[in-house]
């Protein structure tokens, strides 16, 4: 007896359908789910954002967060990262724009005011001083990180007082850095008390406080 080929022909081997891929199709876009990301870890801090929240924030799967930003810990460094460049841009005109002293301070600490007071569930400070400086004390990475942008900020006021001084706006003694470790440090503030919601208003006294120990008193 003859037995049939039973294997099938060649040409079907062509027609194979292709294994199923993991997880979600990319259809998202990675910055808008970056930037959500972002508002879920300035909001509520490292430890207290779940991956479920995570996935629920940015339209995402786990295995789709994964591939596309690593664990948790890279989706958060990643987003701290995507925070201090957005920062950097919106101040960067204001470093540079060489304004009389006291009028370049005073844009400074206002557009770092409307950047701490926004937030559609309420005033949501500052990345570095609410939640990236807690990590950094048990996050070598990001601890370097939080460092570098201290020294950055304070290398940025640095160069206004230095020039100021150079002006003669201010005294030949006055010490560019030690004003700068000032104006962080009123940066800092504001950012803590704006998340505890204390008014505008309030946050403005500080600044205008702050402003006159570093450049003197506004003439009347």
């Amino acid at each position: 007896m003859v037995q049939k080929n039973t294997k099938p022909p060649s040409s079907a081997k062509s027609e194979a359908v292709a294994p199923k891929r993991r997880g979600r199709p990319r259809a998202y876009q990675p910055e808008v789910a970056l930037g959500r990301a972002l508002d879920l870890f300035r909001k509520d801090g490292f430890a207290a954002t779940s991956l479920d929240d995570l996935s629920a924030a940015t339209g995402m799967n786990r295995p789709s967060l994964y591939g596309a930003f690593g664990d948790k810990r890279e989706l958060y460094i990643k987003s701290y990262q995507r925070y201090r460049a957005d920062a950097r841009a919106a101040m960067i005109d204001i470093f540079k724009d060489e304004l009389p002293i006291r009028k370049r301070l005073q844009r400074i600490f206002a557009v770092a005011l409307d950047i701490y007071l926004s937030g559609d569930s309420g005033p949501r400070g500052c990345f570095t001083v609410m939640t990236a400086a807690s990590e950094a004390v048990s996050d070598p990475d990001i601890r370097a990180m939080v460092l570098e942008g201290f020294a950055e900020l304070d290398k940025s006021f640095a160069a206004c007082f230095r020039l100021a001084r150079d002006k003669g706006e201010l005294p030949p003694s006055a010490d560019p850095e030690a004003l700068a470790q000032i104006a962080s440090a009123t940066i800092h503030t504001i950012a803590i008390r704006a998340r505890a919601r204390v008014p505008r208003k309030q946050l403005e006294a500080i600044v205008k406080g702050a402003i006159d120990v570093m450049v003197g008193p506004a003439a009347d």
